[in-house]
């Protein structure tokens, strides 16, 4: 019965180092291209999933559903990525948490139905591997057949660590 306490003690020294490591980004050599090639996240911190976020009407005078409501891909990048962050700072939690990325994008048709990578970068590059927040998730950007709304060109879904 006295071995008892001492297990719960030294259980919990175990458990303390682990809980307080950082979370470790690795850059993928010789690329200064603003992803993770892998995030590790040590054992103790609680994994946060943030369903997929779509963008907000930027013009409200347009058709409604449409792309014109919705913005470019930049401009929907832009609508997206701050919803996420809001979603995230009602949880007590910020973009630079976030250490996976999924984007789904939709070809645009002005583009012959290519997805507009470029304007996707130009808008997440505002966001990460900033000085003000370097901190880069891995990620995974693919091109899809259509979201739920005709006018959405952007979803981004992210996996964020409460430190």
């Amino acid at each position: 019965m006295t071995l008892k306490p001492f297990l719960i003690a030294a259980v919990t020294a175990l458990a303390l180092p682990a809980a307080a490591q950082d979370v470790v980004r690795h850059r993928t050599p010789g690329s200064n291209f603003p992803i993770a090639m892998a995030v590790e996240v040590p054992a103790g911190r609680t994994t946060v999933m943030v369903s997929g976020m779509v963008p907000g009407v930027t013009n409200q005078s347009a058709p409604r559903n449409s792309l014109e409501s919705f913005g470019d891909t930049r401009a929907q990048t832009a609508s997206v990525l701050s919803r996420i962050e809001a979603s995230l700072t009602s949880i007590g939690l910020g973009l630079k948490d976030v250490v996976r990325m999924q984007v789904f994008l939709v070809g645009d048709p002005g583009r012959g139905g290519r997805m507009d990578f470029d304007g996707f970068m130009a808008a997440y590059s505002e966001r990460f591997g900033t000085q003000a927040q370097p901190n880069l998730p891995a990620r995974s950007v693919m091109q899809v057949a259509g979201l739920v709304n005709p006018g959405w060109l952007v979803e981004i879904e992210v996996t964020a660590v409460r430190p």
